[in-house]
């Protein structure tokens, strides 16, 4: 089975999944609720005023590094012949450590100290976030994967 990234090889389909991943990101900081959800809302409100087209290209450049980390969920989905989105989903919390360790080396490496510093404060909490984004995620992928 091709991977991930090898599916994602066109200028205008990798454009529909950039712009798909950031109405998935929009709508999980969205439905952020409590303290915890102010927090997030907060910090991504900041993400997104560094400049206009900040959090797509973000995306863009992080794409390839996540679909090579999902693609291991992936490739083990295909082989057990389960739907690629639910397996995504019944294994959060190692997709959230893998796309989470992405993102820890990009924070570290950003020129945008408010971000850096935004980064550092949600940190704690993040892995809980990005599980419970599985379910989109997994449709996410579903979307764009080969079954």
């Amino acid at each position: 089975m091709p991977s991930l990234r090898d599916q994602v090889t066109s200028a205008a389909l990798r454009n529909r999944l950039i712009d798909d991943a950031e109405r998935v990101l929009d709508q999980e900081v969205a439905d952020k609720g409590g303290l915890g959800g102010m927090a997030v809302k907060a910090g991504y409100k900041l993400v997104k005023s560094v400049k206009p087209g900040f959090v797509r290209d973000v995306i863009d450049s992080l794409l390839d590094e996540f679909l090579d980390a999902l693609d291991p969920v992936y490739q083990e989905a295909f082989t057990k012949q389960e739907p690629p989105g639910r397996y995504l989903e019944q294994n959060a919390g190692r997709v959230a450590d893998a796309l989470l360790a992405i993102t820890d080396q990009r924070a570290q490496r950003s020129k945008h100290t408010s971000v850096k510093v935004m980064y550092e404060k949600l940190r704690p909490t993040a892995k809980k976030h990005v599980e419970a984004a599985a379910p989109r995620l997994g449709r996410l992928l579903e979307t764009y994967a080969a079954k």
